[in-house]
């Protein structure tokens, strides 16, 4: 099976302060970015990989990738979905079997996550990598406690989110044209748009996303081996 992944780095997140995107900051000497494109290129399962990245991020882009045999950039739209659907209208001529989509701030993503996600599409369409949730959980309006929502149903999404590329593709075309659709914060999204059953493969607490300084902080300790 021809695989590729496409790393999604297009966002310019606020929520890091100050400095370089959070996918191009320092982790471990070198940038964050950096560590997720290994990931993914030192897969046997994986054929290529390509970067969705900002227009305005070239340069940093090109520091990152240095010497790494990816495909060329791709430079995203406004939203994420549009970045991600640019993305695949990219790769639309190589054709892969499969796609990874995967979220350039999870720099520890595990290769039995990325076996997993692949694997699965021997008998699906989609699928993402998830993890249980074990806090309780509840609803609130006003500050005030209005339900508790049963766990057992629920899963954090993570990536990478895999998917058979022509399922995939056809379906971020066909909902880019939809106005009737809430705001789309992963592929899965897409796929559940239009009816498309999408598995679930375990996940792992190590591919937490970098969002924050302390997540940052939390990454630099996971990569010294303190957590």
């Amino acid at each position: 099976m021809k695989v590729t992944a496409l790393i999604v780095c297009a966002g310019r997140g606020t929520r890091m302060g100050p400095g370089a995107p959070k996918q191009y900051r320092q982790l471990g000497g070198m940038p964050v970015l950096r560590h997720t494109a290994i990931a993914f290129l030192d897969h046997p399962d994986v054929t290529d990989v390509a970067v969705v990245i900002h227009r305005d991020d070239l340069a940093l882009y090109e520091e990152a990738a240095r010497g790494l045999p990816l495909l060329p950039p791709v430079i995203g739209g406004a939203t994420r979905d549009e970045s991600v659907r640019l993305g695949l209208e990219a790769l639309a001529e190589r054709a892969p079997d499969a796609i990874l989509i995967h979220d350039g701030v999870r720099p520890f993503v595990t290769a039995e996550t990325i076996a997993a996600s692949i694997a699965v599409l021997d008998g699906a369409e989609a699928a993402i990598a998830a993890m249980p949730v074990f806090d309780t959980i509840k609803s609130g309006a006003d500050g005030v406690v209005t339900g508790t929502i049963d766990r057992s149903i629920l899963w954090r999404a993570q990536t990478p989110q895999s998917f058979r590329f022509q399922t995939i593709l056809a379906a971020h075309r066909a909902v880019a044209l939809r106005t009737d659709l809430p705001p789309i914060t992963d592929d899965a999204s897409v796929a559940e748009a239009l009816g498309i059953p999408v598995r679930i493969v375990p996940g792992s607490e190590d591919a937490f996303k970098i969002t924050t300084e302390a997540d940052l902080r939390r990454a630099e300790r996971h990569l010294r081996g303190d957590e």
